[in-house]
C-alpha cells in the first residue's frame, strides 16, 4: 500500500469504524504527598466512570435504563480497565466501582494488565470486541494509586527462586528495576544527561503553558476527596480528614529551571544519567474512553470526538524495555501505509527522558509534534491509567488544532512497545 493511498484510506469513514464518544480523566496527583494520596484506585475509577456516564446522559441524551424482562442489552455492554498494581488485579474492586458509578449489573467488566500500556490495551480490547460484533459500545478505562500499591516498586515479592536465577538472561531481566533499564538505554544509545535534562525541562514548560491556556479542561474531570494532612514532624497522617478539591495535575512545576535539574544526583546508579527530574513521576489517577460502532452512533444522532484505527505491540529486550515505542510504531504505521510525516501529533509516554529521546532519534520525529502539552515527566504516570490519559490528551488537542491523525505509544516493563493510531473528527 502506498503512503498516499494509506493516508486516504485511514481518513475515510466507514459504518464499521470504532468511534470515540468521550475521553476523560481525573487530574493526576503526586503519589504519597498529593491530594489523591488517600483516595483508593477504585474510588478514582468510580469517579471517572460516573463522570463518563453523566457526560453520555447529559450531552448525548443517552438512556442507561435496562429492561431486564426483555433481555435488552445495556447501552454500555462491557467495561475493560487497565491496572498494574491493584490488589487481586482489580477484578472485584473494579467491578464494585463500576456498579457504584451507576452502571447496571448487565454491563460486564474485566481488568487488563499490560504494564504501562494497560489502559491502551483496554482500548484495543474494547475496540476488538466492537469490530468483531461481540458488542456495539463499551468503555476502556484505567486506574492506579501508586501511593497505595507501589510498595514493592512493581517487582514481585514472592517469586520462584529457581526462575529468579533463570539461565536465560532475558528472563532474569524481567525483574530488573525500571531505573536501571533507563540507564541501559542511555548508555546503549548514547543519550546524554544534558539532553535528558533539557527534555525534562521542555516537558514541564509545555505542560505549564497548556495549563495556563486551559488546554486540559476538556479532558479533566475535577474531583473532591478526603485528605489526611501529614504532620510536619512525624510525617504521619492526621486522624481528621479535610476536603480537598483538585482540578489540575499536581506534578507540573512552573518554576523549574535547568540549573535545578542538572543539580540532581543520579537516582539509580552512582555514575548514571537518569534522575528524579528526568524520569516520570510516581502518580495517582484514572482515565476512561467510551467507544461505539459508528453505525450505532449515527443511528443515535451522536457526534464522535474521533476514532480508533488500530494497534501494534512489539517485544524488545527486557533490559532496554524503554525502546519499545521505537519498534512498535513503525509496525503500526507500515500496517496502514503511513509514514511518520503523516502523523500530526505523537503522544509518547515519557517513562524516562532517555527512552523518549531514543524513540525520537530512532524514528526521526519532529519534536514539535511530540507531546505538545507535556508528558509524564511533568504530568505524572499512574501506570494503569496513562494510556487512556494519553488518548484523552491526544484527541482533544487534535480537535483544538484542527489536525487529524495521532499516535499514542508507550514502553512497557518486561520489554515491549505498544502503539495505537487515532483520527480526530
Amino acid at each position: 500500500m502506498s503512503v498516499r493511498s494509506g493516508l486516504k484510506k485511514v481518513l475515510q469513514k466507514s459504518p464499521n469504524d470504532i468511534v470515540i464518544l468521550t475521553a476523560l480523566r481525573t487530574p493526576i496527583g503526586r503519589a504519597y504527598k498529593g491530594a489523591l494520596k488517600d483516595t483508593y484506585p477504585e474510588e478514582l475509577l468510580a469517579h471517572v466512570l460516573s463522570a463518563t456516564k453523566s457526560r453520555l446522559e447529559n450531552e448525548f441524551k443517552l438512556d442507561f435504563k435496562t429492561d431486564l424482562e426483555s433481555n435488552q442489552k445495556p447501552l454500555i455492554e462491557d467495561i475493560a480497565v487497565g491496572t498494574v498494581l491493584m490488589e487481586l488485579g482489580g477484578a472485584k474492586s473494579g467491578r464494585l466501582a463500576a456498579l457504584h458509578a451507576g452502571f447496571p449489573y448487565q454491563t460486564t467488566f474485566k481488568t487488563v494488565n499490560r504494564q504501562c500500556s494497560s489502559s491502551l490495551q483496554a482500548i484495543t480490547d474494547i475496540a476488538g470486541s466492537i469490530a468483531t460484533g461481540a458488542i456495539s459500545c463499551g468503555i476502556a478505562a484505567g486506574t492506579e494509586s501508586m501511593t497505595k500499591n507501589y510498595g514493592t516498586r512493581a517487582i514481585p515479592a514472592d517469586l520462584s527462586p529457581r526462575l529468579r536465577e533463570s539461565p536465560i538472561k532475558e528472563a532474569r531481566d524481567c525483574i530488573m528495576p525500571m531505573g536501571l533499564t533507563s540507564e541501559a538505554v542511555a548508555s546503549t544509545y548514547n543519550i546524554t544527561r544534558d539532553r535528558q535534562d533539557a527534555f525534562a525541562l521542555a516537558s514541564h514548560s509545555k505542560a505549564q503553558k497548556a495549563l495556563e491556556e486551559g488546554r486540559f479542561k476538556d479532558e479533566i474531570v475535577p474531583i473532591e476527596v478526603d485528605f489526611y494532612p501529614l504532620d510536619k514532624e512525624s510525617a504521619q497522617p492526621s486522624k481528621e480528614s479535610i476536603k480537598k478539591f483538585i482540578k489540575d495535575d499536581e506534578g507540573i512545576r512552573s518554576t523549574l529551571t535547568l540549573d535545578k535539574l542538572t543539580s540532581l544526583k543520579p537516582a539509580f546508579k552512582s555514575d548514571g544519567t537518569s534522575t528524579a527530574g528526568n524520569s516520570s513521576q510516581i502518580s495517582d489517577g484514572a482515565s476512561a474512553i467510551t467507544l461505539m460502532r459508528r453505525e450505532q452512533a449515527e443511528g443515535l444522532g451522536l457526534k464522535p470526538l474521533g476514532r480508533f484505527v488500530g494497534s501494534s505491540v512489539v517485544g524488545v529486550p527486557p533490559n532496554i524495555m524503554g525502546v519499545g515505542p521505537a519498534f512498535s510504531t513503525p509496525v503500526l504505521l507500515n500496517r496502514f501505509g503511513l509514514s511518520v510525516k503523516d502523523i500530526d501529533i505523537f503522544e509518547l509516554n515519557e517513562a524516562f527522558a532517555s527512552q523518549a529521546l531514543m524513540t525520537i532519534d530512532h524514528l526521526q520525529l519532529d519534536e514539535k509534534k511530540v507531546n505538545p502539552k507535556g508528558g509524564a515527566i511533568a504530568i505524572g504516570h499512574p501506570l494503569g491509567a496513562t494510556g487512556g490519559r494519553l488518548v484523552a490528551s491526544l484527541i482533544h488537542e487534535l480537535r483544538r488544532t484542527n489536525k487529524e491523525i495521532g499516535v499514542v505509544t508507550l514502553c512497557c516493563g518486561t520489554g515491549f512497545g505498544k502503539s495505537s493510531l487515532f483520527v480526530a473528527e
